[in-house]
């Protein structure tokens, strides 16, 4: 038990140095756009594929 609660402060420490450095909210930006890229990669591929129609 201590040894999962020694990971567990060091896994706090660990995001905590990463949230004050700045560093959290670039991932967040990144994570934005690569949201915004995937779903419209989505909305394109379920057009083409209604477009195309089955192929039996």
């Amino acid at each position: 038990m201590l040894y999962w609660a020694i990971l567990f402060f060091i896994v706090a420490v660990i995001a905590g140095v990463f949230g004050f450095g700045g560093i959290a909210s670039a991932s967040a930006g990144i994570a934005q756009i690569l949201f915004v890229i995937f779903l419209a990669l989505f909305v394109i591929a379920m057009v083409v594929r209604a477009l195309k129609g089955r192929t039996p």
